[in-house]
């Protein structure tokens, strides 16, 4: 599903240049449950980001399902963003004067998927599964941190992505919620969907079947669990 050929990422600023990714030689199966480790600043976010077809490589090759993403037009890669891949950010991106209930509708109506019925019962449906449909009439800014996460992630499913990518979904979790929201990745991976998460936790990290490293840029260790 995903082929990385000695990806490099470098962000430059005036004179400044920051090496993000050197070199990254990487493939992930369809159906894999991965985890990508590494202190801050070892290039977590911008590996999932280029895989997330976020962003393309300053040098090598990303192929997505066969395709090489530097041929893809700007209309195929929003495609690809919006019906295959769903994404957890860091920092939730969530719309904060919207309600909860209208943030979960958002890639639904974008989409162009379903009634307007159909929308919010799909978006109640993910609320009941992260434990939150109490909280569908608040407003996005009206909640808490975990709980704006949690909301994030159910967002990031309510289409059934083919392909989930997580940054850091259990960071500002407490244990409980954390392991709650670990079950849920690994009973979609069970049903089909491909699940890459990256954490600094490795408790969290051996929910998955397979451990990726990264430090400096560079990936160090793949290891299978």
């Amino acid at each position: 599903m995903i082929k990385l050929e000695n990806v490099s990422k470098i962000y430059r600023s005036g004179r400044w240049e920051v090496c993000a990714l050197n070199r990254v030689k990487l493939e992930m199966a369809r159906g894999e449950f991965i985890s990508i480790m590494g202190p801050s600043g070892s290039g977590k976010s911008t590996l999932l980001q280029i895989v997330g077809c976020l962003d393309r490589p300053s040098a090598g090759k990303y192929f997505f399902e066969g395709k090489e993403v530097e041929n893809l037009s700007e209309d195929e890669l929003a495609e690809i963003r919006g019906q295959k891949v769903g994404f957890v950010f860091q920092f939730f991106n969530l719309y904060p004067y919207l309600t909860v209930l209208r943030n979960l509708e958002l890639p639904l109506i974008f989409g162009g998927i379903g009634s307007g019925k159909y929308r919010i019962r799909a978006a109640m449906k993910m609320l009941y599964q992260v434990g939150l449909p109490e909280k569908a009439r608040f407003r996005a800014n009206e909640i808490s941190g975990g709980e704006q996460q949690k909301v994030a992630i159910a967002r990031a499913l309510i289409n059934r992505p083919a392909l989930l990518l997580a940054d850091e979904p259990t960071g500002n979790l407490d244990t409980k919620s954390g392991e709650r929201i670990m079950a849920l990745f690994k009973e979609l991976n069970e049903a089909g969907m491909t699940v890459v998460i990256s954490t600094h936790d490795e408790a969290i990290a051996k929910h998955t079947r397979r451990i990726i490293h990264l430090r400096d840029g560079e990936m160090v260790k793949d290891e299978n669990l």
